[in-house]
């Protein structure tokens, strides 16, 4: 079992009401990114019941309760109440419990809350905010930048000039994601999502300036939360000795979690804008993406030029 996301954070964040005050949940955890309906256990089927998900209960399902007699009540209740590792019961459409259910919760510590949202509404959300937060990460070393809406990630050894490239980009309209630290959660085999933790949001670090606060300084519209990685730029020192991809016929990657991102390694040599080089990686990017590649036209074009010389020859 993983380290879980506190229920405080889900109750702040999708604003539910707290329906048992007697019930401390501060320390309570989830660590189950899925979610129940509890439909056939209320009917009393509790085989494949997971009880470390998040359970929720809709207008169907407190429709049914309503029907029951409470001798089935207090067998039902008792039931579902006994799985005490159940992070905490959620009822939708501003429906409430009765004052059983309430009351076998409490003897079992079982948080019970009310959301005002539609059923589909509520779990939709839940399912996404927890997929979120409880998906696996990673944090590592560089800047991500939202460029012409790709998230592009830059790498590089310390002082190679990924902030002031970053801080350039945001001058030049593009969005902050995170600087000097970019936490990456996989979000599904083919998605990673990148953000700042909370102590460094917003802040770049200029060297023998110091630290600069880029929402205050160009407004909320220069920053981002979190974007997704489509695109990596490897920033490094100029080797003359290295033979660099001067075509791009073959894709390069980089892996994170198992997922691989396209990437390109950018040689750092004086005179070189580096904000116009990531822009037109970012740019050249998207084209690929919808289905125009201009290594590929090249080629193309190179041996069409040379079918010509052959049939004139």
């Amino acid at each position: 079992m993983g380290n879980g996301i506190y229920l405080k954070e889900l109750v702040k964040d999708l604003d539910i009401k707290n329906l048992i005050e007697e019930i401390d949940y501060s320390k309570r955890k989830i660590y189950e990114s899925d979610v129940n309906r509890t439909a056939l256990p209320l009917a009393g089927y509790f085989d494949y019941f997971d009880g470390n998900r998040l359970q929720i209960i809709g207008l169907v399902e407190a429709s049914y309760l309503l029907q029951l007699s409470e001798e089935k009540k207090e067998e039902v209740y008792s039931k579902l109440m006994s799985y005490h590792e159940i992070p905490a019961i959620v009822f939708c459409r501003g429906l409430e419990p009765d004052a059983l259910f309430l009351q076998k919760a409490l003897e079992n510590q079982i948080p019970v809350f009310t959301s005002d949202k539609t059923t589909s509404h509520f779990t939709a959300e839940a399912i996404r905010w927890l997929g979120y937060k409880l998906a696996p990460m990673i944090r590592i070393h560089g800047v991500l930048v939202d460029v012409y809406g790709e998230g592009v990630l830059i790498t590089g050894n310390s002082g190679i000039g990924k902030s002031e490239t970053a801080l350039e980009l945001v001058k030049r309209g593009h969005h902050l994601v995170s600087d000097d630290a970019v936490e990456i959660r996989k979000i599904s085999d083919t998605s990673l999502i990148g953000s700042a933790p909370d102590v460094t949001k917003h802040f770049i670090e200029l060297r023998g300036i110091g630290i600069v606060d880029i929402k205050e300084m160009f407004g909320v519209s220069s920053v981002r939360e979190s974007h997704e990685i489509n695109l990596v730029i490897n920033l490094e020192e100029w080797d003359r000795e290295r033979e660099y991809d001067r075509i791009g016929l073959e894709e390069q990657y980089t892996e994170y979690l198992g997922n691989k991102i396209v990437s390109h390694t950018i040689p750092i040599r004086p005179g070189r804008n580096l904000a116009m080089i990531v822009e037109s990686a970012a740019i050249n990017y998207r084209e690929k993406q919808m289905g125009y590649n201009a290594a590929r036209e090249l080629y193309r074009r190179l041996q069409q030029s040379m079918a010509h010389r052959d049939v004139e020859d």
